[in-house]
């Protein structure tokens, strides 16, 4: 099968001198007066480009009020970033080589801020390293910081996850080609990550295929175990497409019919907590509210002590990021939104079934970028 073409758009430099602008105020808002940001995904959403992270310290210093945002980096590894907008996007290059010291860089830049915020997974050794340099700096996470901008997709952000979800989708579609008695579940895991990037990701990040009891286990990977005749398995699988932004879908397949007297209940039980919780995903809703509605029908039906995690977690340039879908969080949801929609049912050692769609919520409610069906599947064997 011919591979099909990859999108490889990314955000006009408007769009990210945008983002920059907001990540400032946002700074301000939080009584911040820096963000240290390591490369990784809140790297990319800022200026396109996600970096490396290696053992000498690369980072965007991106300071509340008007000063220019920095990048101190490797100057080794400064080709890395030749296609970052720099100029247009007002960012100034800080290069350093082997034997400067980039902590000091990082504070001469700043002075003497009262409060920093680094990045959530910058690691640990550069994060003493710049406690050292800036010793009289409270330091915190950027987390709590970048959040509030990266929750709300723009136009371009969901287009972008409904690219990622329309070629999830399709691997979905042909999930036939593979899935029978008689192959492992690595066998067919090895084929679902190569359709997954043939369908328009540019790697396969994860492929959970499980298969009789290891259903239950909602992490499961894949395992050597032989599929079996009536078997329900779970298929969850997802990657980035080009602009980074990802897909992460589940569906549920039968081989022939489920040798389980109980899975066609339980199923139809999850079919109906997944709609209720999309049907209840609108703004002004609070992700706590999305979980209950999900968990609520499947607790009626007796089932509660078998859905064991979180209802959904946000989605966009990382798999897992904010919002998550569970109970406690009271965040009303706004348009722009977007997260999975995932209940379960698992009992173990026997099967499990999860039903996930990706939806963004709109105006009057949420539209689900995934539409593969969501009734058990029965594929001949």
């Amino acid at each position: 099968m011919s591979r099909r073409p990859l999108h490889t758009s990314s955000p006009p430099a408007a769009s990210l001198r945008a983002r920059l602008d907001r990540a400032r105020v946002a700074a301000a808002d939080a009584n911040t007066d820096a963000l240290l940001i390591a490369p990784g995904s809140d790297l990319r959403y800022l200026i396109g480009q996600a970096g490396g992270s290696f053992e000498r310290l690369t980072t965007l210093v991106v300071q509340a009020g008007d000063a220019p945002a920095r990048l101190v980096v490797p100057k080794l590894e400064t080709p890395g970033y030749a296609g970052v907008p720099t100029g247009e996007l007002g960012i100034e290059v800080v290069p350093w080589v082997d034997g400067d010291d980039p902590y000091r860089l990082v504070a001469d830049c700043l002075g003497t801020p009262g409060r920093v915020a680094v990045s959530d997974t910058m690691a640990a050794l550069h994060v003493l390293a710049l406690r050292a340099a800036l010793a009289g700096a409270e330091q915190t996470l950027a987390g709590p910081v970048l959040r509030e901008l990266r929750m709300r997709k723009d136009a371009t952000e969901i287009a972008a996850l409904r690219r990622a979800a329309e070629a999830i989708d399709r691997v979905h579609a042909r999930m036939g080609e593979w899935l029978r008695a008689g192959r492992t579940e690595a066998e067919v895991g090895t084929d679902i990550a190569a359709a997954i990037v043939e369908e328009g990701h540019t790697q396969a990040d994860f492929v959970i295929v499980g298969s009789g009891p290891n259903g239950a286990s909602p992490h499961h990977d894949v395992s050597d175990r032989v599929i079996e005749q009536g078997d329900v398995v779970v298929v969850d699988i997802g990657g980035p497409i080009a602009e980074g932004y990802n897909s992460d879908s589940t569906r549920t397949y039968s081989i022939g019919q489920p040798r389980e007297r109980d899975v066609i209940e339980s199923y139809a039980v999850l079919q109906r907590a997944q709609h209720a919780a999309v049907e209840a995903a609108c703004p002004g809703a609070t992700a706590q509210e999305v979980d209950a509605a999900a968990r609520d029908i499947i607790a009626a039906a007796g089932l509660g002590e078998f859905f064991i995690h979180r209802t959904g977690h946000g989605i966009g340039l990382d798999v897992h990021e904010e919002p998550y879908i569970v109970g406690g969080n009271d965040l009303p949801l706004e348009p722009g939104i977007a997260f999975s929609v995932e209940p379960g049912i698992y009992q173990p050692g026997r099967w499990g079934a999860r039903i996930e769609d990706i939806v963004v919520v709109t105006s009057d409610g949420a539209e689900s970028l995934n539409t593969r069906p969501h009734e058990l599947v029965v594929l001949d064997s």
